[in-house]
């Protein structure tokens, strides 16, 4: 039985329900990542006693599945695209903008599926962008190219704000501090393409990239779908 089949106990001495709970545990994750969130934190901050949450929720992955439940709510736009690759980019960005809001999700990304009312409504939204166009197998495994990209990227862009948290350095502040080593390291000639990268390349924002890439898999989705008769 999952915990969103496992009816819910009284509410009664405290006020309590699953709801409060993840709502808790959620703001916790906000402040200070999935590290600050265990079941006796998220009982102090609803003026609980701890031993009152396992009737609700019995371990800390059932309450990390409830929380990236929720925040998935924020994933699901409000109109219905036009076409596929529209459906495909706006549940993209919106992915990536919730993230951004909850870096703790970028943790959660990935591995197996999200069995949630919220999550298993993204996964039908994401597939239903495709159906019709191709089979079903061809639709999986653009669904699961998309994904990885997404879940990567997002990876990517969060590891470095912590980063710069981490250090009080920006990406500019970093590169000018690591710069002297690496022209030193250029100028031996053994690395000719990243030279090229480091002093050719355009050095764009995370959103950019992000938008970038994305269009680019879904140019390689697009050319395994089948063409319409012309």
């Amino acid at each position: 039985m999952t915990v969103w089949d496992r009816p819910e106990p009284p509410s009664r001495p405290v006020p309590l329900d699953r709801q409060r709970i993840v709502a808790a545990a959620v703001a916790l994750a906000d402040e200070g990542g999935l590290e600050a969130v265990s079941l006796r934190k998220v009982a102090a901050r609803l003026d609980a006693g701890p031993m009152r949450l396992y009737g609700f929720i019995s371990t800390k992955e059932e309450l990390f599945d409830l929380m990236v439940d929720e925040v998935q709510a924020e994933i699901l736009p409000e109109d219905r695209p036009r076409d596929w690759r529209e459906a495909l980019t706006v549940l993209a960005h919106r992915t990536r903008r919730t993230a951004l809001r909850h870096e703790w999700l970028a943790d959660l990304l990935g591995g197996r599926p999200a069995l949630g009312p919220n999550g298993l409504a993204v996964t039908e939204a994401t597939l239903a962008a495709l159906d019709g166009h191709a089979d079903i197998d061809t639709v999986m495994r653009a669904v699961e190219t998309v994904s990885s990209y997404v879940t990567g990227a997002i990876r990517r862009e969060i590891a470095n704000l912590r980063a710069e948290r981490a250090t009080g350095l920006s990406k500019h502040d970093w590169q000018r501090a690591n710069g002297p080593h690496v022209t030193r390291m250029l100028a031996t000639g053994r690395f000719p393409a990243l030279a090229k990268a480091v002093h050719d390349g355009t050095d764009v924002d995370a959103g950019t990239s992000f938008a970038t890439g994305l269009d680019w898999v879904l140019d390689a989705v697009a050319a395994r779908l089948p063409q319409p008769p012309e």
